[in-house]
């Protein structure tokens, strides 16, 4: 997967998480269902499916009179190239702090936790003694003279 440059915001995560469970949709089947969810009126939600298009993030195709949406970057590459983005934002040497916080916060079943065991197995021939510091000078708590 390459590296993927979009930007969105809270309210269009949720309009994005409509789109990527069904795949093909219509704007009145967004609206419906995030009427239930949001208290958002039809026009505010039909703001967010169109900036949605203009970022790229989904497509439209016109049948008859109205437009069937759908994604153009899967969930789980968005929200992978998301996690990226945040990890090339801290140093390294927090990332596997920072992943054993997500763990512990997350609710895993046991086909997660034996899905994470394994990976972190394979890791485990690769793994450094010590990660280094990707930082600048003095961006980084590791890097400061206590």
């Amino acid at each position: 997967m390459n590296h993927l440059d979009f930007k969105i915001t809270d309210s269009e995560w949720e309009v994005m998480r409509v789109v990527w469970a069904n795949e093909k949709i219509t704007s009145k089947e967004i609206i419906d269902v995030l009427q239930q969810k949001m208290d958002w009126g039809t026009a505010t939600i039909k703001t967010f499916i169109g900036r949605l298009v203009k970022k790229g993030m989904i497509e439209t195709e016109k049948h008859g009179n109205k437009f069937i949406y759908s994604p153009k970057i899967t969930e789980r590459d968005f929200i992978a190239s998301t996690l990226e983005d945040t990890f090339n934002n801290i140093c390294n040497r927090d990332v596997g702090n920072t992943i054993v916080g997500l763990i512990e916060k997350s609710i895993l079943s046991i086909d997660d936790i034996k899905n994470i065991e394994k990976v972190l197995e394979m890791k485990k021939e690769h793994a450094v003694d010590e990660v280094p510091c990707n930082c600048s000078p003095g961006q980084c708590h590791c890097q400061i003279a206590s």
